[in-house]
């Protein structure tokens, strides 16, 4: 018995043994005319959507795609887009090109047709849906309506909502929109808004319809769907909240991206972050120029729910970017990773791996120089993160292929690593590497040096999250996860095949399923959350298995049918996510439970998404950010001034109280405080470290241990540096709150800030290691120079005004000893200092040719390098000519462009050159407006610049104010300006005997942000001069550019109410200028304020010693002045003028004098016992704080230096009003410079400011931002012109045509580019550039001609070029979108569709936004609609220029850093 019961057991065995053996998984195959546009599942479900969009046919499956059929209820040809319902799993939508549309309310089992007033908009995704389930009704619909007919046919979009999922008629939300969002519109954005909060990007002009202009587009929110509310969302920056380009919400965050249309400003891209609807922060990126995203384009990639990550275009000729990762709230960005592949589309090869926190897989360019500078193919590199970005690391290979077959290079060796094709050249739908199954990722890839192509690569697997790696497929291949990760397919994805390979034991094992049908497999998909052990391989079929035109099909695999038994908990296993040395993330590990490797049965837990387990992790230092109004400075968190405490604490000066440490837990951060560090707890204070009640001046000294011999903030920032005498540098980040020194070790011989990037900086020593930071100073890096810095007195740093990480270094070699080979060399870096490229030897100056508006080659150095190459640098004279050199391809291709030069200077858009003529030893100035062709300056006669020094002055207003040097020892030094037309080519006397010192520099200075003012200082005496070496100097005023001067008017009494003595009409203002300042950067004007002005000088017939001179102001750009002190004082503007300050300087002082009404009344502040001699006065450049610096030193150590930090930001605590539509009633009053002026316009236009009225106590802040500047053009008159090409003014003034000199013939094609209806014939005169008149008189035009065009073809001929290019529109749409359609200058906002035309008639094609749905998922686009939105957009780049001194004489040394403009 025992005996048959054992038999019976074997032969049991052995049947499930062999059933085992030979159960196999079960196919059919449907087939289809067309590939899908979308594929997809119903979440949670086994119903499947396949939208064959060319024939416009949903198909819709129940059965996890075992069978199909068309949609009931929706006619063949209507389909053009399917769109699922993202937070109820039963709906889903169909949407026509037309106003009829369909609905389904249980999977696609049936549909319900809808109307609609207007046809679906042109963008990526026209249904925007509420998350709260309970409100699964509440729909938004973008549509687009066209009025008039033929040519006159104008569209624009309009958007529409329903609370019922359509089935009542829908309401007009708003017209004029590009896109709305419901404000609950994602689970992860949790917020405290009103349910119904809606935000719109839509134009201000709503309802009427036509082009619009993007400074019309603004964020618009309501919470009644816009019946009877309707605000602005200002962002906190007012009426400059307008070219919004885009919103949307990505993960917690609400993002705008809008381009900053502000006075001044020069076009840049801005983006505005919200964790809770209310508070808008603009997101600050440490890069800056490329970080200024004004050309750029940006990603948000994949980001968590604790931070942004966006990824920014930062190469001009080619898709390279860098990846940014913000802190909690999205603010404020650090780099991540350099380098990062894009395509041209704005896609990005990064991924972060589902379910694992803080791992994520992306590529970036090791060639990116060569691909830059040479167009070269790129090498690609794939890096892995394992703690959300803060540090990447290569893959390691494995060891052997899926043969075990060793593999050819060794997996230890940096150059044989593994790498991945990614994102940006997707071959499936979905997540590339990762899905829900835990801990499992695959990738199509190679091992070697870098990425091979897709053809050459291999397919491989991870199991433990990306730490170690198998190839388990030879070639490429399709993959797709199942069953919770229990079912691995992979289909070969370089030709046909009837059959997949699976795997049941997490790739270690692979059996081969023939499924009978021969195809080019495109898709292998499953349900979302990778539950399900059923497939779907979708493919091209072999032309034998082709039936009634029948060109695809869908396989449907099943794997249910494997008889595996179901499993129990004994297989499973806890599987930890992240590597050992990243356990912790955000606070805690992070484990899940999967089934084991070796466990044959299958997990079916259908629809349910595995849970993650979190273990709390004693907090550390990362898990701590520093808290509100404190910032970070190294590694420390100090407070940005005096903390805020309420009104009920500290009413002792002498108590103490409980405050903030510093710092806070990171929200969202979970770890173990108990167990940990405890940053966070509150500490015991002074109250003297206590914000003072409102109407308190405070001031914290700090004594440095050698003298101040160089300070500057960096821009639009806090932080400050200071270098001592002793070579130390000190970096404050509060203002002068606090200092600290940095680096005490090192000898620092100077530093340098960026001078096109606000947030970089770098500290210089004597030897080739050197320190660099680009978060504004919060942390320093290392980086090694080729040489040490040159000690020639010249610039050591040159900087790219695109391309941050561009830099050239100007060092220098053999000079130690005798130096008898001491000689300049230069090389340049595209990687902040990592890797250095010989430029040229014996060089002594070399620097970037691309100006931000001289529109040169970005790629192109230029170089002042000597001809004879060999001797000592430091003697060599004019008898070894100094060469211009041009380099194109980063200095590969040389071009000579002058043979001897004295030097070159960039200013605004003109390159100008002092070349020497050797001949008549005299100079020669050649300007350029492109690096390739010059033309030299036309002089009047007597005004050569032979044997004399010029010094540029400025550009700003697309002239050349130049001072010519006419007066030089032994007689003191003066000359002559002249000012330039605008292409810096001819110029005329503006103003004769204009003072200068020893040094180049001349008495001559612009007023900041108003065009055509200017102060200068004459010689009085150019007679007496040269025979008593005693200049007299008279001040000037300049109010139209140049054009006149005149006197400054005298006060009519002095600051105390007394008549002056000097009376007359001799009898003028006079003040000390540019050339006197122990801080040049200590203007008359500040940025802030338009108008006003302060100054030191005296009333008399000429200016009298700087000891004898007192202290004056002017509200009206100079027009009048009065005398706010008696004494010479230094001054500075704080808070846009709302504060004033002055120090004495003409001795020792305790006390400063500040005012808050602009001089009209003066108050004392003592802030030490001690007179203190202050040098300077020092504030943020922007002049918008009420913190200041005084800088000094006692009498008693003149080798030391002091700072006083000065903070009036408690003396009131009342902001300003500023009311555009009641100005009557607020802070602001309306000025211009053209009341005083004879001339009503300038330039073509007259421009008022609005600016604080002068008796309104009040704080500006940030509100100087949303003030806005009104321009009223002008119609032109005669200053609107200048001669034209060829022509030179006469003696009457006259344009007359040059001797010898033939007038340019006029371009038709040019003229006609804009669409203009005629051209004109050219006359003697020209439109002066930056003139803006309008009408008038238009002495630039000739006779008038038709411009060729469409006024010269039949009506047939341009029916016909109009009707092919449409006909062929359908066809080309598909590649359009994939080489051009999204271009480089696309803004990527994930959930987020572009706006609607923009047009502004410049003719400049701007792409601003065009934006899908997913991220990923290309083809999920590409084949449904593809829209385009254009901006026409003329941005002028303007800047304020510093000196640019050129003498004759070659040893005279550049004394100015970069940064000092």
């Amino acid at each position: 018995m025992a005996l048959h019961h054992r038999a019976v057991l074997l032969l049991w065995a052995i049947a499930w043994l062999f059933a085992a053996t030979v159960a196999q998984p079960q196919s059919s195959i449907t087939t289809f005319d067309n590939l899908p546009a979308r594929l997809f599942f119903f979440d949670d479900s086994t119903a499947a959507i396949y939208h064959d969009v060319v024939k416009g046919i949903v198909y819709v499956s129940q059965d996890e795609g075992k069978t199909w059929s068309a949609a009931d209820g929706v006619p063949e040809g209507r389909a053009s887009m399917v769109i699922e319902h993202p937070f109820d799993n039963r709906v889903a939508f169909i949407l026509s090109r037309g106003t009829k549309h369909y609905r389904t309310i249980d999977r696609g089992k049936t549909w319900q047709s809808f109307e609609m007033p207007i046809q679906p908009a042109l963008v990526g995704r026209p249904l925007s849906f509420h998350a709260d389930t309970e409100k699964w009704g509440y729909v938004l619909y973008q549509g687009t309506t066209c009025s008039g007919s033929g040519w006159k046919t104008v569209c624009y979009d309009e958007t529409y909502y329903t609370k019922d999922a359509f089935s009542s008629d829908s309401k007009l939300l708003l017209a004029d929109t590009s896109r709305c969002q419901f404000a609950h519109s994602s689970k992860d954005f949790k917020h405290e808004a009103h349910q119904d909060l809606i935000y719109c990007v839509a134009f201000e002009n709503s309802g009427t319809g036509g082009a619009h202009t993007l400074s019309s587009s603004r964020l618009y929110h309501s919470t009644d769907f816009f019946e009877t509310e309707k605000k602005v969302e200002d962002l906190g920056i007012g009426k400059n909240a307008r070219g919004v380009v885009a919103f949307a919400i990505v993960s917690k965050f609400a993002v705008v991206a809008l381009k900053d249309l502000s006075e001044g400003s020069a076009g840049d891209m801005l983006l505005y972050v919200s964790e809770d609807t209310k508070n808008w922060a603009q997101a600050r990126f440490p890069h800056s120029s490329s970080a200024r995203l004004r050309e750029n384009a940006y990603t948000i990639v994949e980001s968590t729910t604790h931070s942004l990550a966006v990824d920014v275009l930062s190469h001009d000729k080619s898709s390279i970017g860098t990846l940014f990762v913000s802190n909690s709230n999205g603010t404020y960005f650090v780099e991540s990773l350099k380098d990062t592949n894009r395509n041209e589309m704005g896609y990005v090869d990064f991924e972060t791996i589902y379910g694992v926190e803080g791992v994520g897989l992306a590529n970036v360019v090791a060639n990116a120089e060569e691909v830059e500078g040479r167009q070269a193919q790129k090498h690609l590199q794939t890096r892995i993160t394992f703690d959300d970005g803060r540090t990447w690391g290569r893959l390691k290979p494995p060891s052997t292929d899926e043969k075990g077959d060793r593999i050819s290079c060794s997996p230890n060796n940096e150059d044989c690593s593994l790498h991945f094709h990614s994102v940006t050249l997707p071959h499936n739908f979905g997540r590339v590497f990762s899905s829900p199954a835990p801990g499992l990722i695959m990738g199509v890839g190679s091992i070697g040096p870098y990425l091979a192509p897709y053809d050459e690569s291999d397919t491989f697997l991870s199991t433990d999250g990306g730490i170690s790696w198998r190839m388990v497929q030879e070639g490429a291949h399709k993959y797709e996860f199942g069953d919770q990760g229990s079912i691995l397919v992979a289909v070969d994805d370089e030709e046909g095949v009837d059959f997949i390979n699976y795997s049941t034991d997490f790739g270690k094992t692979w059996r081969t399923y023939n499924f009978g049908t021969r195809m080019r497999a495109r898709i292998l998909t499953t349900v979302a959350d990778s539950t399900s052990q059923k497939f779907l391989l979708v493919g091209q079929l072999a032309k034998k298995d082709q039936k009634d035109g029948r060109r695809f099909g869908v396989v449907f695999l099943d794997f249910a049918t494997l008889d595996r038994p179901k499993c129990g908990e004994r297989d499973f296993e806890e599987w930890k996510a992240r590597s050992s040395t990243h356990e912790c993330l955000m606070g805690h590990k992070q484990s899940y439970k999967r089934r084991r490797p070796d466990a044959n049965c299958y997990v079916g837990e259908k629809f349910l998404d595995p849970v993650p387990h979190e273990e709390p992790c004693p907090c550390t230092d990362e898990d701590y950010e520093c808290d509100y109004n404190f910032v970070r400075d190294g590694d420390k968190c100090v407070p940005v001034g005096p903390e805020p405490i309420p009104a009920d604490v500290c009413q002792d000066p002498s108590d103490e109280y409980y405050g903030s440490s510093g710092y806070r837990r990171i929200p969202g951060n979970t770890c173990d405080r108990d167990r940990g560090v405890k940053k966070d707890e509150r500490v015991k204070k002074p109250c003297s470290n206590a914000q003072p009640v409102e109407g308190q001046i405070i001031h914290q000294t700090f004594e440095f241990p050698s003298l101040v011999v160089q300070y500057a903030y960096f821009r639009q920032s806090t932080v400050i540096l200071i270098r001592l005498l002793d070579n130390s540098i000190w970096q404050s980040p509060n203002e002068g709150y606090t200092w600290n020194r940095l680096r005490p070790e090192q000898t620092f011989v100077a530093f340098y800030h960026h001078k096109f990037s606000d947030d970089r900086a770098y500290l210089i020593t004597n030897s080739k290691k050197h320190y660099y930071t680009t978060d504004t100073g919060k942390s320093w890096q290392e980086f090694e120079s080729p040489t040490p810095p040159n000690t020639f007195g010249l610039p050591v740093l040159h900087f790219h005004p695109q391309e941050s990480e561009y830099i050239i270094w100007t060092g220098q070699e053999g000079c130690d000893g005798f130096g008898e080979s001491c000689h300049m060399q230069s090389h340049y870096s595209l990687n902040n200092g990592g890797r250095w490229t010989l430029i040229d030897k014996y060089v002594r100056n070399c620097a970037w040719a691309r100006d931000q508006e001289l529109r040169i080659d970005p790629n192109q150095i230029l170089c002042e390098s000597y001809k004879v190459k060999q001797g000592n640098q430091r003697f060599f004279g004019l008898e070894n000519p100094l060469e211009l050199i041009a380099g194109k391809q980063f200095y590969d291709k040389k071009i000579k462009l002058f043979d001897h030069v004295v030097g070159f200077a960039k200013f605004s858009e003109y390159l100008i050159v002092a070349e020497y003529q050797a001949s008549r030893q005299s100079l020669d100035i050649q300007v350029s407006l492109n690096g390739e062709t010059f033309a030299p300056g036309e002089f009047p006669p007597s005004m050569r610049p032979d044997q004399h020094a010029y010094t540029i002055l400025e550009s700003s207003t697309k002239s050349i104010f130049l001072h010519v040097t006419t007066s030089e020892p032994p007689a003191p030094y003066w000359g002559n300006i002249l000012k330039s037309n605008s292409n810096g080519t001819y110029f005329g006397l503006s103003l004769p005997n204009v003072n200068r010192n020893n040094d180049g520099y001349v008495d001559f200075e612009k007023m900041i942000n108003l065009d055509g003012i200017a102060l200068v200082n004459v010689v009085s005496n150019p007679s007496e001069a040269p025979l008593t070496g005693r200049k007299l100097l008279q001040t000037m005023i300049t109010h139209n550019d140049g054009g006149s001067w005149r006197p400054l008017a005298a006060p009519k009494q002095d600051s105390h109410g007394n008549r002056y003595a000097c009376d007359s009409t001799k009898c003028a203002l006079h003040v000390h200028g540019y050339t006197e300042r122990y801080d040049v950067r200590a203007t008359f004007s500040t940025p802030s304020v338009p108008g006003l002005l302060m100054a030191v000088g005296n009333v008399g017939e000429s200016l009298e010693r700087y000891e004898d001179s007192d202290t004056f102001l002017s509200r009206d750009a100079g027009f009048t002045w009065e005398e706010v002190h008696k004494d010479a004082h230094l001054w500075e503007f704080g808070d846009s003028g709302s504060i004033l300050i002055m120090a004495n300087d003409e001795g020792p002082t305790d006390h400063v004098m500040f005012s808050t009404d602009e001089g009209l009344s003066w108050r004392e502040y003592k802030f030490t016992d001690e007179p203190v001699r202050v040098k300077a006065i020092v504030t943020v450049p922007e002049d918008t704080s009420r913190r200041f610096i005084l800088l000094g030193y006692y009498p008693r150590a003149k080798d030391a230096a002091v700072a006083i930090h000065l903070d009036f930001s408690s003396l009131t605590r009342t902001k300003c009003r500023y009311d555009p539509e009641d100005p009557a009633h607020d802070d602001f009053e309306l000025w211009s410079p053209s009341e005083e002026r004879a001339e009503q316009c300038l330039f073509g236009r007259q421009t008022l400011y609005h600016r604080r009225r002068r008796d309104a106590n009040c704080i500006v802040g940030d509100l100087r931002q949303t003030v806005e500047t009104v321009v009223r053009n002008c119609e032109c008159t005669d200053r609107d012109f200048e001669c034209e090409w060829n022509y030179i003014r006469d003696d009457n003034e006259r344009c007359v045509l040059m001797p010898g000199l033939k007038p340019h013939e006029a371009d038709p094609v040019a003229q006609c580019r804009n669409g203009e209806d005629f051209w004109y014939e050219l006359t003697p005169y020209r439109k002066v550039p930056i003139s803006t008149c309008e009408g008038g008189k238009r002495l630039d035009r000739g006779a008038a001609h038709p411009c060729p065009g469409l006024r010269g073809h039949g009506v047939f001929f341009w029916l016909m070029m109009l009707l092919i290019p449409i006909s062929f529109a359908a066809l080309a749409g598909y590649w359009y979108y994939r080489r051009g359609g999204y271009s480089r200058g696309a803004i990527r906002l994930p959930g987020a569709d572009s706006g609607s035309r923009y047009s502004g008639g410049s003719g400049v094609l701007d792409t601003l936004a065009s934006v899908p749905w997913f991220l990923v998922g290309v083809a999920g686009i590409a084949y449904e609609w593809v829209a385009e939105k254009f901006d026409y957009l003329a941005i002028q780049f303007r800047g304020r220029g510093g000196y640019r001194n050129l003498p004759v004489d070659e040893d005279a040394q550049i004394l100015r850093f970069e940064d000092e403009d």
